[in-house]
């Protein structure tokens, strides 16, 4: 008996490995695709992680801020409020300033003098409305701008006045402390029209200053 061999159909090879590269070139294209997908993925994370720090870092320093405010805020109303104590004026840096159209305090003992001597001559006053802005100047430095209505009783007569508080704090402490009354700048001789004018006005405030901190017995704490 004799065998048949049939020659086997090679004309089929060509177009099985033209399928096959095409899947290999498939594959290895969605592959680099899923590479590329995730390292886009990754570099936006990253991004998202950066931008959440940032947030989170300037969420952190509007908290520090907010807590500062509120820690100051009721010390200072205690001192408008003529019921200060001895820990009310530890908001101050021992060589901060205190300036109003009036008097120019330079010291935590010449601005103890300064609201220790509002009972003294007011029978009544106090802030009876205030709003309170803060602003970062630098690392460490912030500004803390506080529009007031105070009231005021002298000899029987009630006076209402608008101020804006100027606070400048660093690292926690007042060390420059403005009030400007009816919201104008305190005339100096860098404010005023004439130089020398300022500078008469400067004086004025500071004798102003000495002689009440003379009369407040130096800042002495009151007693009892």
């Amino acid at each position: 008996m004799t065998l048949a061999l049939r020659p086997h159909n090679f004309s089929k090879f060509p177009s099985q490995l033209s399928t096959c590269g095409l899947a290999a070139k498939k594959i290895s294209e969605f592959s680099m695709e899923k590479v590329e997908h995730s390292e886009l993925k990754d570099k936006r994370d990253s991004v998202r992680e950066a931008e959440c720090a940032g947030k989170e870092a300037c969420e952190s320093d509007s908290m520090k801020m907010k807590r500062l405010s509120h820690h100051i805020m009721p010390h200072l109303l205690n001192l408008y409020g003529s019921c200060a104590t001895s820990r009310d004026f530890e908001i101050y840096h021992v060589d901060a300033s205190f300036e109003d159209p009036l008097m120019c305090a330079h010291g935590v003992k010449q601005i103890k003098s300064a609201f220790y001597s509002l009972s003294k001559v007011f029978s009544e006053s106090r802030i009876v409305e205030y709003s309170v802005t803060e602003k970062v100047i630098s690392d460490g430095k912030q500004e803390i701008l506080i529009d007031s209505k105070q009231h005021y009783k002298f000899l029987g007569r009630n006076i209402d006045m608008i101020s804006l508080i100027r606070l400048y704090v660093e690292d926690g402490k007042v060390v420059r402390h403005e009030d400007w009354w009816d919201k104008k700048p305190l005339r100096n001789r860098e404010t005023g029209n004439l130089p020398l004018v300022g500078r008469i006005m400067e004086l004025t405030r500071r004798g102003s200053m000495l002689a009440t901190h003379a009369l407040m017995g130096f800042g002495k704490d009151p007693t009892g």
